[in-house]
């Protein structure tokens, strides 16, 4: 055997044994040739080794990956191996933040510098905005000197405060998702191998993957735990329903589980019910809440809005083709996809509640209806309908004030119907007769009782309200109704309309305006006590009080017109004052005297002792 086969052996016993390639270089081999190819299988054994190691490190990594659940982890790990596996000085890595459409530093290992751990990179800014935006691989032995990237001044301080110099960046990428970037950097101008490129590659796809199956259960999680949250609400509110609970308890307990406050108004923008620290009632009625965007936006989509200027939320409350009211949430922040079903929940379940209290308080108006129709018509017999009004919690023997309440066209009478049962109180009943909305409130002074229900609906428009009587409910209330009803026309006659008066307050004024004028009525109101009077005893109080007129107020004038001696005269006004009562003479009450002497005279046709018919 020569000295070259012996240099052979030599080699070939050295591979044999794992001799490093420094050894195996010391051969002497006279030709060379044979030193060269153990030197190649050398390197191709230490390659496959390495590679093998880097196989087993990635599967490791996936292993330990896989076994964690907290995104926060995940990312800590992917960059403490990658800086073990590649053995550079720095590992981090950087997330895509797709509403800001740039990428911020999420995870570190290695790193001193509080800049360079908070930093941001646009797309296409420095080395990582240029992986980013073209999902490819780019590596520098010497970043800040390297004019391939678009340097900016907050990214290169940052790199600077660190102290980096050479820096790989490779994409994380799952199929088309772009999810960041994984970095690798040293402190030395420290070239990168494609070996090193193609590790850290497949690191980053493995990081990229984990990632995004971490996202996927996170909110596979959420999503879990905010349908079980929604479904725990709507049992809540269907508990709430079953016992018997109204809007007040379904606010609250909305406002109890979100937080915040809450306003549920009513079709008309009424405040039905408020929790927490809401707006007023009376700013909710004042419209700050129903001409609020919010409020505009719900009504406009059908569905939940959102008005970040305002931090509301809003959300129709309405049966099919009936809008019944608008929820208002405030003070909650952003909302996730479980308490938004939360809140469409509460609507759908409040809408529910609105029915149930329309349809009772429609059954209950319509018994009130009935009632009042059959007081003002004079239908029925006495006893049962005293009977009924005690039933409906009202005293037939107190002395009421019949108002008759009308509406211009943009109030609905219905609204109109309801809102006067809510204004008009407990001891009133209130219905419709003859296409007008009726309320018997107890009442001795029937002026004031409609100037006080007009105030009250005048949030609804313009309403005018007309009152007669006050006549207790066993009395004749089919004509205190009716004299209700021509003060109502007369007061959109007379240009008092969203007003509110009694026929005695409009006094001949009422009568002149008035559609189908009550003359009798009228004559009887001012002169009965008068005539009662002269009918049981055979006086002459009304023709004394003709004659007093007639002769300018002159006792002895009218003396010498009846053929009577003026003391007569002066005993029967008298008498004519304490029936009238002391202010008879007064320039407003004379010309209402004056004007029934008058009426009186022309309907009766003849004598002015004639009586006219009485109004009983």
């Amino acid at each position: 055997m020569d000295a070259h086969d012996d240099s052979a052996m030599t080699l070939l016993r050295l591979l044999a044994e794992g001799a490093p390639a420094s050894e195996l270089g010391g051969v002497r081999d006279p030709g060379g040739e044979a030193r060269e190819l153990a030197l190649r299988v050398r390197a191709a054994f230490d390659s496959r080794r390495r590679r093998e190691a880097e196989l087993t490190a990635l599967v490791e990594t996936a292993r330990d990956l896989a076994a964690l659940r907290d995104p926060s982890g995940i990312l800590e790990a992917i960059v403490r191996r990658a800086r073990t596996l590649i053995g550079t000085d720095v590992a981090y890595l950087t997330l895509y933040d797709p509403e800001a459409g740039d990428t911020f530093m999420r995870a570190t290992d290695g790193s001193v510098s509080v800049e360079f751990q908070t930093v941001r990179l646009s797309l296409g800014d420095g080395l990582g905005g240029l992986v980013a935006s073209t999902h490819k691989p780019y590596w520098s032995a010497d970043y800040l000197n390297d004019h391939r990237f678009q340097h900016t001044g907050t990214i290169d301080s940052a790199v600077g405060d660190e102290g980096l110099v050479s820096i790989c960046g490779t994409p994380l990428t799952v199929e088309d998702e772009f999810v960041g970037v994984l970095f690798a950097a040293n402190r030395s101008p420290r070239p990168f191998s494609p070996d090193q490129v193609a590790l850290l590659g497949s690191l980053a796809a493995l990081a990229a993957v984990s990632i995004v199956q971490t996202r996927s259960a996170d909110e596979v999680r959420r999503h879990t735990a905010g349908v079980e949250r929604a479904a725990a609400a709507h049992d809540r509110f269907a508990e709430l329903v079953l016992a018997g609970g109204g809007v007040d308890d379904i606010t609250k307990a909305l406002g109890d589980l979100l937080g915040g406050w809450v306003v549920l108004l009513g079709s008309e923008g009424e405040c039905l019910s408020t929790h927490g620290d809401a707006p007023s009632t009376d700013d909710a009625r004042a419209g700050s809440l129903t001409d609020s965007a919010v409020v505009r936006m719900t009504q406009a989509s059908g569905r939940l809005a959102h008005d970040p200027a305002g931090d509301r939320w809003a959300i129709g409350v309405k049966a099919p083709q009936t809008p019944l009211g608008v929820l208002v949430l405030g003070g909650v922040g952003v909302l996730d996809d479980a308490d938004r079903r939360t809140v469409e929940r509460a609507s759908v379940v409040s809408a529910l509640v609105l029915l149930f209290e329309r349809t009772a308080a429609e059954a209950e108006q319509r018994v009130r209806t009935d009632l009042v129709t059959d007081l003002v018509s004079g239908r029925g017999d006495p006893q049962a309908l005293a009977s009924r009004a005690r039933g409906e919690g009202v005293d037939p023997s107190v002395p009421h004030a019949v108002l008759v309440a009308d509406a211009d066209d943009t109030v609905p009478r219905r609204t109109l119907l309801l809102a006067a049962h809510a204004a008009a109180g407990p001891d009133s009943v209130v219905g419709e007769h003859d296409g007008r909305v009726v309320a018997l409130v107890p009442s001795d002074d029937a002026h004031q009782s409609a100037g006080e229900l007009a105030r009250r609906l005048g949030r609804l428009g313009r309403v005018s309200v007309g009152a007669a009587g006050p006549v207790s409910l066993a009395d004749d209330v089919p004509a205190t109704w009716a004299e209700a009803v021509r003060t109502v026309q007369a007061l959109e006659s007379l240009g008092l309309g969203g007003t509110g008066a009694s026929s005695a307050h409009l006094g001949f004024a009422g009568l002149v305006v008035g559609s189908a004028p009550d003359v009798d009525g009228y004559v009887t109101d001012h002169l009965g006590p008068l005539l009662d009077y002269d009918a049981k005893r055979g006086s002459e109080l009304v023709k004394t009080l003709q004659a007093y007129f007639d002769a300018g107020g002159s006792p002895r004038h009218a003396a010498t017109q009846l053929h009577v001696h003026v003391n007569t005269v002066s005993q029967r006004l008298e008498r004519i004052a304490a029936l009238l009562g002391p202010h008879w003479q007064q320039p407003d009450p004379a010309l209402e005297l004056q004007l029934a002497l008058r009426l009186r005279r022309l309907s009766a046709g003849a004598s002015p002792a004639t009586s006219p018919p009485r109004r009983r």
